[in-house]
């Protein structure tokens, strides 16, 4: 199920799925200026009930998060659904939702448009179970509320991508990445990031020639404790995950977090899903920029080592992910990636 396209006028809401950082004091100002841009974007800002509520409330009591976007689903005049930010325990509200058939009904009833990255991979999974195909993509406190005088123009011109039905699009390197903020406190505000110059764009590390397949993916430790750690009870018991026939068509993305593991922990992670044999399965591998480019060539390495001995071709150094800025990944678009052109072309339009 495809959503419809955004329109001027319509309302997003904006729900907080993980850690509620979006009801602290100390991010007030984030709140106000990613509201003050949702409006200048002509969009009309809903900001859920439970969404801006504290930390501590919000990780007691993660049926308050789901109830927030079962509402969002359900009211027909809500467009689009953008969380707030990641955090480590989004898992927890699965299992309020997947047992929720009045939930899985409003899905069907009303496919819209739903958005974020890193912890927000659970919700992506869970609701790609229910065959809607949602977005890995911007979230609200960091990219909307960019505390520069603009957004990131790459990560505003992917955002805009969803007021335009094309039939294809191209997801191009930025010619810039831009370093993490030290800190977001009001102060920061007008304040630019860190800028430095693209120099590797994207990199074909391992397959030459063409390949086509849906996109699937997205932070790959909180993919790894859906397959084998904390949360992989959860993902067993609804069957969540795909098949291994089901890997078959698909092209993996897939982005290491802020918490920067070590190649020792990635090379862990691409063993045990190659053991499962996910990673020869797969059509091809769409890999982010590691966040700051710290272990960009260690990454690199672990990459080549690990697939050496299956045929899987990998892009490297895509925007998208927990390196700033940002592009788009609809799930389960037709996707296809050119490893000698280097080029990444989504063959289908976004919206139905």
């Amino acid at each position: 199920m495809k959503p419809k396209i955004l329109n001027k006028g319509d309302k997003i809401a904006i729900v907080s799925l993980s850690r509620g950082l979006l009801g602290m004091p100390f991010c007030k100002h984030e709140l106000d200026l990613g509201i003050k841009r949702l409006k200048e974007l002509g969009l009309e800002p809903v900001i859920m009930p439970n969404a801006a509520k504290d930390m501590e409330y919000l990780e007691k009591h993660p049926e308050k998060r789901a109830e927030d976007l079962k509402a969002a689903f359900k009211d027909k005049e809500i467009k689009a659904i953008i969380n707030a930010i990641g955090g480590e325990d989004t898992y927890k509200t699965i299992s309020y939702l997947m047992e929720d058939d009045e939930f899985k009904e409003i899905i069907k009833e009303n496919p819209k448009i739903f958005m974020g990255f890193s912890d927000t991979t659970n919700n992506h999974l869970m609701l790609n179970k229910l065959g809607l195909s949602t977005f890995y993509g911007p979230c609200f406190l960091i990219d909307i509320a960019e505390l520069d005088k603009e957004m990131l123009p790459y990560t505003k011109d992917a955002f805009n991508s969803l007021f335009e039905n094309k039939s294809q699009i191209e997801i191009k390197p930025s010619p810039v990445w831009y370093k993490d903020r030290v800190n977001y406190s009001e102060e920061q505000l007008n304040i630019p990031r860190e800028q430095v110059e693209e120099t590797h764009n994207f990199e074909t590390i391992k397959g030459t020639g063409i390949i086509e397949g849906k996109l699937y993916g997205g932070c790959i430790e909180i993919l790894y404790d859906a397959m084998y750690g904390k949360s992989s009870e959860i993902y067993k018991k609804y069957d969540i995950l795909p098949k291994i026939e089901e890997w078959k068509e698909k092209i993996l993305f897939i982005e290491t977090s802020d918490n920067k593991i070590s190649p020792e922990e990635l090379k862990k992670i691409l063993i045990k899903m190659k053991e499962d044999k996910i990673l020869e399965n797969v059509k091809g591998i769409l890999v982010g920029k590691p966040i700051d480019e710290i272990y960009y060539d260690e990454y690199k390495n672990i990459y080549k080592e690990v697939l050496k001995d299956i045929q899987t071709p990998i892009l490297y150094n895509i925007n998208f992910g927990h390196s700033v800025p940002r592009c788009i990944l609809p799930y389960d678009a037709i996707t296809e990636i050119d490893f000698d052109n280097k080029t990444i072309t989504i063959k289908e339009s976004y919206f139905e």
